[in-house]
């Protein structure tokens, strides 16, 4: 029972972690995290599909400085001139952090997780926003951003077929690293512990209530959290 309770509390312990270092690498395909550059007095505003919000409406709704909003968006406009992220584009760069696995489910969760209107795309200021959470925010603010992540349907509960598709995606994308390997029973096994673990008045879904306490009460996610903090 602790074996399989360690094993569970290590996979949610990963996938925290790859939603983080995801975000990170973004950062850095973008030239973000180790550009030396001269910062603007506002965000450049060339033609293009959509234009960001103002730099001072950002700065209030954001957790980074104004000179780090200028460097993130001259990666953001770099990498995509239009303004937006589709969804195809988005699963083309984050497939390329994984070359040994399948990231086009995960990539599908995370890209509807940033693109929190449900519009289609990712715009500028749903970028910076979740990395703002991510990188940024508080502990009760990353866990809820992980929960939606895991919401898949976003109706308020994660439920055991949400919880099992999202397993299979994490193994799909760690490829043949994955350890240990994944045989046609371990997303049950996993989901089952995560039931056991969070599901604290056994109704066969997980509140965000619940999520967040089950996760505040394990040190080893609570230190995934903090791990990417001061990569900007």
């Amino acid at each position: 029972m602790e074996r399989e309770e360690s094993s569970e509390n290590s996979l949610h312990t990963i996938a925290i972690i790859l939603m983080c270092c995801g975000a990170v690498k973004l950062l850095h395909l973008m030239g973000v995290i180790t550009v030396d550059d001269k910062a603007d007095d506002d965000l450049e505003m060339t033609t293009v599909c959509h234009r960001p919000e103002g730099l001072d409406q950002l700065l209030a709704q954001t957790n980074f400085s104004k000179r780090e909003l200028q460097v993130l968006y001259r990666g953001f406009k770099n990498e995509c001139p239009s303004g937006v992220v589709n969804e195809d584009t988005f699963k083309q760069i984050y497939s390329q952090f994984f070359p040994h696995g399948d990231a086009n489910q995960y990539a599908h969760y995370l890209f509807n997780a940033f693109d929190s209107a449900s519009s289609g795309s990712i715009k500028f200021e749903d970028f910076v926003s979740a990395l703002s959470i991510l990188l940024r925010g508080t502990i009760t603010e990353k866990l809820q951003w992980t929960f939606n992540l895991y919401d898949i349907n976003r109706d308020g509960y994660i439920n055991k077929e949400e919880m099992t598709d999202i397993v299979r995606a994490i193994y799909d994308m760690m490829g043949k690293y994955t350890y240990p390997a994944l045989k046609t029973d371990t997303p049950k096994q996993h989901v089952d512990a995560f039931f056991q673990k969070m599901d604290k008045n056994r109704d066969g879904v997980v509140t965000l209530d619940e999520f967040i306490f089950s996760c505040q009460e394990d040190e080893n996610i609570m230190r995934s959290l903090q791990l990417f903090e001061n990569v900007i």
